[in-house]
């Protein structure tokens, strides 16, 4: 193994020992399964940071090393570990953020009976995805990808026994098998095509240009690209697991979950695994001369990001505003990859890791202050009673928000609203963006109000105080992420972006990329974009922040009911779900259960009374007749064969008597028979 990467594999390693450690503790060593896992994510994340700047000095060269895994006749499939920029700026986000989730679960999750087992599950949830990061085979990807997968099952019904947690595990799990269907029939044809799986091999990988130069030589009988095809069953797992439209349904439920599995989700795990995918396999992508599967990315992103914005502005459980946000902001990554720029995706998955972190966590805070109240219309005052909370959540708003100049989240947002607006084929993808950057702002400042402004509207907010140090260091460390992270990718320092510009990511794209550098050039966009968000923090201000709010029923809920119910109940997607998709599923299974019930089982039991009917003939006619018959002769011969055996005694004077005998019975019929000859032969008188 290369010297630079030897250790690579360590990093998803221990977490996934401290799994096995969380899952074999007994209940009354709980903290040894807390220790081991936050001692795992720690020494990860510094595994991680030493193998940034290597990959950072070699950006067009990535680091892997391949090993032959099965080989069977003319079947061999390899494993492999890659290192470069995009996959170090990963690992670093994901130990790092995870750490300080799991630091924080040690308060939040501290009363719960199964508290080594919840750590277990993170620590296995955090394996996974350090595992996909690292991996340079796709099919050791779809491994990782189906185990992340699996924890989110494991956490989001974590408490099993609310029956809305459990729905809410199962709606996760098979929603997002949905999508991972496209991903391994991706997989499968993509390896048929090319005849490997890893994406660098020394000029031979599926990711490089002379394998996808091959590719692109090939078409299905429909003129689509055997390459833009094998992209869009990709784009489908991706789909799943980031919450893009129509899959995105799971997304919100998984808030049914303890908070920080919701953070982890949220921030650093699933929903960064499907944008992941999709920059990973970026050269795959770009490589369709038409620019089928970008063009769908670009809509499908910039639909959801719409739909995310203003289901949220609906929103009263504070974490299901935080999770359609999440939905929104997906959407904008999947835009950015849809108009060629990679780049931009990354760094707003990195910024918003970290701002919504601080967004699920502040949020878990005010739960566990206030007694586990949800319900912002219950909730108020709350900025003076938990000072830290308020400033750090502040801070994630504003960089969610996308208020300049310094969160970063404005950069990276910018950096998606440039590209767009430079993507040749459409500006609707570019129009719709503009349109959710005013409602992100917009229902951030309406949450802002409901929760930390007025007065306490509840006696939980009313007694609800600060929380220990293990949960306010995690926020401010996350704030001050959210802040530091926007100096690396602004205009004025492109050193990040020009590292990353230079791994595989972009390699062939075709696709006119957004070069932070010019960020200034388009100074009108950049003073549209602050106007917009001044638009949406202003008007939600006037609504909800200028005045007392003591009643339940919201201002815009009172001017537009039906638009209002419409978007509380998420635009009623699931019961429009129930009405077709699960109706036509129940049908199908009604009519194979019928087909079964009926047809089959009615074959089935014909075939019993068959064998009934043949059984009584058996019994009535064949015992009594012809078994009877054959027995009773086979009697007789048994009696003849006695009576003969007996002659057959060995005694030669016995055998000599009985000749003499049959001779004279044989000359006594002759004599007889002369006798009557002669008789018959005399003349009649």
């Amino acid at each position: 193994m290369p010297p630079s990467i030897e250790f690579l594999w360590l990093i998803p390693t221990l977490p996934l020992i401290a799994a096995a450690v969380g899952a074999v503790v007994p209940r009354r060593h709980r903290l040894i399964a807390s220790g081991a896992a936050l001692a795992a994510m720690a020494a990860a994340f510094a595994l991680s940071c030493i193998a940034l700047p290597m990959a950072i000095a070699n950006p067009g060269a990535p680091a892997t090393s391949n090993f032959l895994w099965i080989e069977t006749g003319a079947l061999k499939i390899y494993f492999g570990v890659l290192l470069d920029p995009l996959a170090a700026l990963m690992l670093v986000m994901v130990s790092f953020v995870g750490f300080l989730i799991f630091l924080f679960s040690t308060v939040y999750m501290r009363d719960d009976e199964n508290y080594a087992k919840f750590f277990s599950f993170l620590s296995l949830f955090a394996a996974a995805m350090l595992g996909m990061l690292v991996a340079n085979s796709l099919l050791l990807v779809f491994i990782c990808w189906e185990l992340v997968g699996l924890a989110s099952y494991l956490l989001i019904g974590f408490w099993f026994h609310k029956p809305a947690a459990a729905a809410a595990a199962k709606k996760a799990f098979i929603t997002t098998r949905i999508g991972d269907i496209g991903f391994l029939l991706g997989l499968l044809w993509l390896h048929h095509a090319t005849g490997t799986q890893l994406f660098y091999d020394g000029g031979a990988g599926c990711l490089e240009q002379a394998t996808l130069a091959k590719l692109a030589l090939n078409a299905l009988p429909c003129g689509l690209a055997i390459s833009s095809a094998i992209g869009l069953l990709f784009f489908a797992g991706a789909a799943g697991k980031s919450g893009q439209f129509p899959l995105h349904v799971w997304l919100p439920d998984a808030m049914e979950g303890p908070t920080p599995v919701s953070a982890l989700i949220h921030a650093a795990t699933m929903v960064a695994a499907g944008v992941f995918l999709m920059v990973r396999v970026f050269p795959l992508l770009a490589f369709d001369a038409d620019g089928t599967v970008l063009t769908v990315i670009a809509y499908t992103g910039a639909f959801t990001a719409l739909l995310g914005a203003l289901i949220a502005v609906a929103q009263n459980d504070i974490k299901r505003v935080l999770a359609f946000s999440t939905v929104s902001q997906l959407g904008y990554m999947m835009l950015a990859i849809g108009v060629g720029c990679p780049q931009a995706a990354i760094f707003h998955l990195l910024a918003h890791a970290f701002f919504k972190a601080l967004l699920f966590l502040g949020a878990g805070s005010i739960i566990h202050a206030a007694h586990h109240e949800q319900d912002i219309r219950r909730m108020g005052g709350l900025a003076s009673r938990m000072k830290i909370t308020f400033a750090t959540f502040a801070t994630g708003m504003m960089a969610l928000s996308g208020v300049p100049f310094l969160f970063s989240g404005f950069w990276s947002k910018e950096a998606i609203l440039h590209g767009a607006q430079h993507w040749q084929p459409s500006q609707i993808p570019f129009c719709i963006a503009l349109l959710a950057v005013t409602l992100t702002a917009f229902y951030m400042t309406r949450l802002m109000a409901y929760v930390f402004f007025g007065t306490a509207r509840s006696h939980a907010a009313a007694s609800a105080t600060e929380n220990s140090r293990a949960v306010t260091i995690p926020l401010i460390a996350l704030a001050v992420c959210s802040v530091v992270f926007g100096f690396f990718i602004t205009p004025a320092w492109s050193w990040l972006y020009s590292k990353i510009s230079q791994t595989g990511t972009a390699a062939a794209t075709t696709a006119p990329l957004f070069d932070p550098s010019k960020l200034l050039d388009g100074a009108g966009l950049t003073l549209a974009s602050i106007a917009l968000v001044a638009l949406g923090i202003g008007s939600a201000w006037k609504i909800y922040g200028r005045r007392e709010l003591k009643t339940a029923t919201d201002s815009l809920e009172k001017a537009f009911p039906a638009f209002w119910r419409t978007l509380e109940n998420r635009l009623y997607f699931d019961e429009i779900y129930a009405a077709t998709i699960f109706k036509a599923h129940n049908g199908i299974a009604a009519f194979a259960d019928a087909l079964d019930r009926h047809l089959i089982g009615g074959c089935v039991r014909l075939t019993g009374k068959l064998g009934n009917i043949i059984g009584l003939v058996n019994r009535d006619i064949v015992e009594p007749g012809i078994n009877t018959s054959f027995a009773t002769s086979a009697e007789s011969l048994r009696t003849a064969g006695t009576a003969y055996s007996r002659s057959q005694n060995g005694d030669i004077r016995s055998y000599l008597r009985i000749l003499a005998f049959a001779f004279a019975i044989i000359a006594a019929a002759c004599i007889l028979f002369l006798v009557i000859r002669m008789i018959a032969t005399l003349p009649t008188a």
